[in-house]
């Protein structure tokens, strides 16, 4: 790794440590802003002014906003996000039990539409102007208009209501057979390919056509070059660094995504433990599950960056 490559991965890292510090910053106060008090909310309405009193000083929600922040985020550093205020338990222990399921419905749906839209996307751009091409945009376009909750709502209907071929609630267990796999996950990964593949192909598309149009292309066609030759050997290794960005980008719309269809299909992620947190306004658990959803997506974004850099010949040499 030259100096170059070595600053720009350096300069990368120091902004993705700054917007996580902002998105801190930003997340606690926002969520100290929201109406309800949780302290109320676990000890009921018919609690004392000395009881509300003793158990704001024991849980620290009587310091100053300042200090409530920066203990908070001294405790998020050691990985000591803070106790819940409904129950008593450590928010970390919570969202540990809850997270594999999450990372499972997020693999499972990255690998069914990253190929799938890697696929319509270099096809898309190798025969463009062609049926395939034209119809394929048409239905991008119209997946990605479509709201999740309208998918997610057809799709029950459809295989669960009116077919009965799938189960209307998701679960996370032990799969055993590809028919339990496909039974659990069929629906929520539906959702969320509808409009992440949608998204993926049309950048892959747009970077694939850029590079096509590159007048090194037009001197391999000249030369007699096939056109998947053209595609595969020359357009697609310069359109990494882009192809990398559109792949990042789409996948950080699970963090989105995800929380809706956890919500529909009453699936067990940590977007779920988040929506209960703010019914029950539970302040903690709120502030740790949205630290770790912009952390995922700075990673992401972080990621295509360091791909485009490395990917870019000029820098390497």
């Amino acid at each position: 790794m030259n100096s170059t490559i070595a600053r720009l991965v350096g300069g990368r890292l120091a902004v993705g440590v700054l917007t996580l510090l902002i998105v801190s910053l930003v997340v606690f106060f926002l969520t100290s802003l929201l109406p309800g008090d949780a302290v109320q909310e676990q000890l009921g309405q018919e609690a004392t002014a000395e009881a509300l009193a003793a158990l704001r000083a024991q849980l620290g929600l009587d310091l100053p906003v300042h200090l409530r922040y920066f203990n908070w985020l001294g405790g998020l550093i050691t990985g000591n996000p803070g106790i819940s205020l409904v129950n008593g338990m450590p928010v970390d222990e919570m969202i540990a039990s809850r997270l594999p399921n999450t990372l499972k419905l997020a693999a499972v749906t990255a690998l069914v539409s990253v190929p799938l839209a890697l696929t319509i996307g270099i096809l898309s751009a190798m025969y463009r102007g062609s049926i395939f091409d034209r119809y394929s945009n048409m239905l991008a376009v119209f997946a990605v208009s479509v709201p999740e909750f309208l998918i997610a709502t057809i799709a029950v209907l459809i295989f669960a209501v009116k077919l009965g071929w799938l189960s209307a609630l998701s679960r996370s267990v032990e799969v055993e057979s590809f028919g339990e796999l496909v039974r659990i996950y069929a629906l929520p990964v539906l959702t969320l390919c509808c409009v992440l593949t949608a998204q993926m192909a049309r950048m892959t598309r747009a970077a694939v056509v850029d590079q096509l149009s590159a007048s090194y292309v037009e001197m391999a066609i000249l030369k007699g070059a096939r056109p998947i030759r053209v595609v595969l050997r020359h357009a697609l290794p310069n359109a990494i660094g882009p192809i990398a960005n559109a792949v990042a980008l789409s996948l950080s719309y699970l963090l989105g995504g995800v929380v809706i269809v956890e919500s529909i299909f009453n699936y067990p992620g940590v977007a779920t433990l988040m929506v209960n947190g703010v019914v029950t306004r539970d302040m903690p658990l709120i502030q740790a599950c949205v630290m770790l959803f912009s952390l995922g997506f700075l990673m992401l974004v972080l990621l295509a960056d360091l791909c485009a850099i490395l990917s870019n010949p000029r820098l390497r040499k």
